[in-house]
């Protein structure tokens, strides 16, 4: 019985994440675009929307960051981090179970599409 519990106490943190925890892990998908961060951030950020409305976009100190998770648990599901790089920007798409992509389709969509 204890190692049950103990074992259901490991699944249960191991479920949360943060930003910064997505963010330690490699990406999904990266890539480069001549866009600049905001003018990408801006074209890929109505799809984040539509896939949770409580999406936030916010600047960094080198570019975007949108953030989308579930407000359900407070858990980070996907995180986008735009960083501006000498020939325009840097995108990296972080997600917490990247194998489950049901209603996430629209996010690789515009992720490709926006570049």
């Amino acid at each position: 019985m204890k190692l049950f519990i103990g074992a259901m106490a490991l699944v249960a943190l191991a479920g949360c994440s943060t930003p910064s925890d997505l963010l330690r892990g490699a990406p999904e998908l990266s890539a480069t675009t001549k866009k600049s961060p905001k003018a990408y951030a801006l074209c890929v950020y109505p799809s984040w929307q539509d896939y949770r409305s409580s999406s936030v976009m916010s600047e960094t100190t080198d570019g975007y960051r949108i953030v989308a998770g579930s407000e359900m648990n407070g858990q980070t599901d996907d995180v986008l981090d735009i960083k501006r790089s000498s020939s325009g920007s840097s995108v990296k798409l972080y997600q917490r179970m990247a194998w489950q992509q049901l209603g996430r389709g629209d996010l690789k969509e515009s992720f490709n599409s926006c570049l």
